[in-house]
């Protein structure tokens, strides 16, 4: 106690300074609007920034769980969009849903080999299984060829086995997506006859032929074309929307009408 007197003693003149200062800001401010609108201008801008600060650090951290929830919106919002049935499907079909839609998070990519893979942290235990169409907000990526209970391994359209039915956007022109191995950017489409007028920059989207992926995803645009060497068919080059390189999210589409088809096909076939 003792102390603080000293130090009140010490310092009594600067203290009573400070005092004095500080009421006669406070009689200023209060009797004059200008200094007033002033003092809390800055106070507010102050505050601001230190909320605005605050708010970006949190953010900050919050990266994951957000990018989770806007996953999650995502896998919704497709569920949704892939299960718009036409007019006729409601007539002819029992049920409105027809494919379901899984999240996953790519851990690996090639893209500089002939036969390149995509390996996603989803796998049997999540409902992954061979032959499920693997997409993201861009396109495409590939289709599932292996899965273990937690991983599961994507053939990626740039693999020279991959051959995936593509078409002309608004058209029922098709043909088969394949890869030359010559770019990571580049796609080719094969098979489309020369009667059809393609102009560079038209869209390439899946076709209805395939039971793994929904049609009109989209995949990219004509980059060039020209016919082949028997004047019949169109070699094709398509820029991809997907940078293949690059890639982080992607969603796995199980048609759960597939082996219904698949098994009504192969009867067809065998003339049972």
């Amino acid at each position: 106690m003792q102390q603080i007197i000293n130090f009140i003693l010490r310092y009594k003149n600067t203290l009573l300074y400070v005092f004095l200062l500080f009421i006669a800001l406070t009689i200023t401010i209060q009797s004059h609007s200008y200094h007033k609108s002033k003092f809390f201008n800055s106070a507010n801008s102050l505050s601001g920034n230190i909320y605005q600060t605050s708010f970006n650090v949190s953010s900050y951290f919050n990266l994951n769980q957000e990018n989770k929830r806007l996953l999650e919106e995502n896998l919704r919002l497709r569920n949704i969009l892939f299960n718009q049935n036409k007019l006729l499907d409601t007539v002819i079909s029992d049920s409105t849903t027809n494919y379901t839609v899984i999240s996953a998070q790519i851990i690996k990519n090639s893209y500089a080999k002939p036969m390149n893979y995509i390996t996603l942290n989803k796998g049997s235990k999540q409902g992954v299984a061979q032959d499920m169409g693997v997409i993201n907000a861009k396109g495409i990526l590939g289709i599932v060829e292996n899965t273990s209970t937690s991983f599961a391994t994507v053939q990626s359209i740039l693999n020279t086995k991959s051959n995936i039915n593509a078409k002309i956007k608004n058209t029922d022109y098709f043909g088969s997506l394949i890869w030359n191995t010559e770019d990571a950017n580049t796609v080719q489409l094969t098979d489309v006859p020369r009667l059809v007028k393609l102009h560079v920059g038209d869209t390439i989207v899946t076709g209805a032929m395939s039971s793994i992926f929904p049609e009109n995803i989209p995949i990219g645009t004509i980059k060039e074309f020209d016919l082949n060497s028997s004047k019949s068919y169109y070699k094709i080059n398509i820029s991809l929307f997907n940078n293949m390189t690059n890639l982080k999210n992607a969603y796995i589409i199980n048609n759960i009408k597939r082996e219904e088809i698949l098994e009504l096909e192969s009867e067809t076939t065998n003339g049972k």
